[in-house]
């Protein structure tokens, strides 16, 4: 709609914005429309705390554990060896086992030489994995 206002001579040309107003406010529609079905940001997966800290576990009964007392004192699941009986004794033990998973454990008085001894003797023998106890791992703690 146009209104001209006063005496001109000749034609006067005054564009009509309604039809402009209408598809600017359909373009408004659709993009509302659009927004949002677009997804925005990046999906990430972020790391979630533990539910419960877990204690290590003590092996089981059927655990494999050599204990080294106080003065290279060497038991096998409670069976007294000596430090030359052990890499025999480990053999028999896994030779018929898939897992080859042992535990080492010592006192808070035996010296750590002992202890890599008898690692290095396991790992001789064919055990792949050597887990090492400690006493409060022992109690469950």
């Amino acid at each position: 709609m146009a209104m001209t206002v006063g005496n001109h001579k000749g034609s006067i040309s005054d564009p009509n914005i309604v039809p402009l107003i209408d598809i600017l406010l359909v373009m408004i529609i659709i993009f509302m429309v659009i927004t949002p079905a677009v997804p925005k940001g990046h999906k990430a997966q972020l790391p979630q705390p533990p539910e419960k800290i877990e204690a290590p576990r003590v092996p089981d009964d059927t655990a494999v554990v050599v204990q080294i007392l106080d003065g290279g004192i060497l038991r096998i699941n409670d069976e007294t060896h000596t430090w030359e009986s052990l890499g025999p004794r480990m053999e028999a033990i896994f030779k018929k086992r898939a897992l080859r998973v042992a535990f080492v454990q010592g006192g808070d008085t035996v010296l750590f030489q002992h202890v890599a001894h008898a690692i290095d003797i396991m790992r001789s023998s064919g055990v792949d994995r050597i887990g090492l106890l400690t006493a409060k791992m022992a109690e469950g703690r």
